[in-house]
């Protein structure tokens, strides 16, 4: 007999999504296609006349090397969102700080030389085709057949809809904290995208890898669901917060349960 859906979840009418670390694996899709335009790049005919000491640390940069890059790409992406102030912020979309972000890192690295401008657009959209977890797409589809299913990320309009599109994920709303002109964890996102789903607060329930984000939507009245990844958690074990976590969270799946098709099970989706 299955057990019954916790009580916090058994009025929700809707689920709102993660998405980068929770829906899709951008610790793996990023540093590979990393490695791949590299190697074009060194292959290509005009490789040999770029200047000589930038192409020959191009030349040895190690997968490890690239997969610390991406890693820095991705902590820029941390820090920008967490320091936007609505309101005093300048605007910035997701698409234009991974463009941003990827020139800073190239000067950085003393890389930039290497690609064009239109090299590095085009590789900062990356994050477009990121691959889904091996549950996402079954798992949200499941879950759609009884809840609104909708993303929430600090990704922009159109690259939360390529990757639905990517990965074939079946989302039936596209959100993105862009909607309400601030980054998560503002409860103006929380509370936005309840309203744009036409539901009270505590008739949504956010879905995340991570418990920050999962915190940010408990202050606003959100349930929360809690899924581990791998590698995604930046509360440590043995920290209070995640302690505490372990009671307020509505539904914690571990890693290695199947991800969101164990939150379907346990909110009593049919399979």
């Amino acid at each position: 007999m299955a057990a019954p859906v916790p009580e916090a979840l058994r009025n929700i009418k809707a689920l709102t999504f993660d998405v980068f670390g929770t829906v899709v694996d951008y610790r793996t899709t990023v540093p590979q296609e990393l490695v791949r335009r590299a190697q074009e790049k060194i292959a290509s005919p005009e490789f040999g006349t770029l200047p000589e000491a930038p192409r020959n640390r191009f030349a040895a940069m190690s997968e490890e090397d690239w997969a610390k890059l991406a890693s820095e790409w991705r902590t820029s992406y941390w820090k920008f969102t967490r320091t936007f102030v609505p309101g005093q912020s300048g605007w910035k979309d997701i698409d234009a700080h991974h463009y941003d972000a990827l020139h800073e890192l190239l000067r950085k690295w003393e890389l930039t030389s290497i690609y064009t401008d239109d090299e590095v657009r085009s590789l900062s959209v990356v994050w477009h085709k990121l691959k889904p977890w091996d549950d996402s797409a079954a798992g949200i589809k499941r879950l759609g057949t009884k809840y609104v299913t909708s993303t929430l990320s600090n990704g922009n309009q159109s690259l939360l809809q390529d990757l639905n599109a990517h990965g074939d994920l079946g989302f039936r709303k596209i959100q993105s904290s862009a909607d309400f002109g601030a980054y998560k964890p503002h409860p103006t996102v929380y509370l936005g995208a309840a309203a744009a789903l036409g539901v009270r607060p505590d008739e949504v329930a956010m879905v995340a890898a991570h418990l920050s984000d999962l915190a940010g939507a408990r202050k606003t009245g959100l349930r929360t669901i809690y899924v581990e990844r791998p590698r995604e958690e930046a509360w440590g074990t043995e920290e209070q917060q995640y302690k505490e976590a372990r009671e307020w969270v509505d539904l914690w799946v571990s890693e290695g349960e199947d991800g969101f098709l164990e939150v379907a099970r346990r909110l009593g989706v049919a399979e």
